[in-house]
């Protein structure tokens, strides 16, 4: 291959070597932070550069805590996150782990979007569950799991979100709280707390990120129904749920006062303490005190 070059009264052939180098794929052109700013390009691009073709099936990703159950949309702020897949889902574990992950969010937050029948006390049916055309976070379709695979998944649960329920003949499954959706009514899910005597500890997990707002304008429900409360610290060992394990305040309700002014209080089968404030919040006022965790140092009101 030549170029030329124009002098003033001719022109000049001037020889040159074109070196041939292997082609990057296109990933590599585009740098890492670029990337970062379109995660879903990103993660649609094999390390040739073209797009990955998608499933066919609906998946699920479960990202990482958003402050929510977690969660896109925040939902559950308890939930842990983690997605599984690779190696890990080819284990029975992590199969059954990810089918309690997927039936938790369905459960929760996704009945009427998927036209699934819930009762207002929460139950559906396991083989209506079984029928929805998902996969779960291990890439496994629920079609392919049985109702073995359900119970197996309720009973590894270590926080006891499920409850199962046999009737007529059929097995029937619910999200012990947490929940989102609007079928589900508070007294038919939940046992009423009619006296501070019942409630030993009633605490609420948060960051110090979040103080100033709630000290302003209480515990809010946000999306859920109610508002979360454990029955006791994150180290005690007979708290299976209502909190995460990072926190680092926690806020403690004053719960004789608080029923005494009329605000109801419940408590799941799983033993979270929920309310659902006045109107959708826990005024500060019914804040018996507030510490730093784990250190438990007083914070001011």
């Amino acid at each position: 291959m030549f170029t030329s070059r124009l002098t003033a009264s001719s022109f000049r052939l001037v020889r040159c070597r074109i070196f041939s180098l292997p082609s990057p794929p296109l990933t590599s052109f585009l740098s890492s932070s670029l990337l970062c700013g379109f995660p879903a390009l990103a993660s649609s691009m094999d390390n040739t550069g073209f797009h990955k073709p998608s499933s066919s099936s609906s998946a699920f990703a479960h990202s990482n805590r958003s402050g929510g159950r977690g969660r896109g949309r925040g939902w559950d702020n308890n939930e842990r996150s983690g997605a599984r897949g690779g190696a890990a889902a080819s284990s029975g574990k992590d199969k059954i782990d990810a089918l309690g992950r997927l039936l938790t969010r369905i459960l929760r937050h996704m009945a009427s979007e998927l036209n699934l029948s819930m009762r207002n006390d929460g139950y559906v049916k396991v083989q209506d569950l079984l029928k929805l055309n998902l996969k779960t976070f291990a890439n496994v379709p629920l079609r392919s799991h049985t109702i073995d695979d359900v119970k197996e998944a309720v009973r590894k649960d270590n926080k006891q979100r499920f409850g199962l329920l046999e009737e007529n003949g059929e097995l029937l499954i619910r999200a012990n709280q947490g929940h989102t959706v609007k079928i589900v009514e508070t007294e038919s899910l939940l046992k009423p707390i009619l006296s501070a005597d019942e409630v030993l500890v009633c605490v609420h997990g948060t960051y110090k990120k979040n103080l100033e707002s709630i000290l302003e304008h209480g515990l809010k429900r946000m999306k859920r129904l109610h508002v979360h409360f454990s029955c006791g610290l994150p180290t005690d060992g007979e708290v299976i749920s209502g909190m995460r394990r990072d926190v680092n305040v926690l806020i403690f309700l004053d719960v004789r006062r608080a029923l005494e002014d009329g605000m109801k209080l419940y408590i799941s089968d799983n033993r979270v303490i929920l309310t659902v404030g006045f109107d959708g919040a826990v005024p500060v006022k019914y804040f018996e005190k507030v510490e730093s965790w784990p250190d438990r140092k007083p914070l001011p009101l």
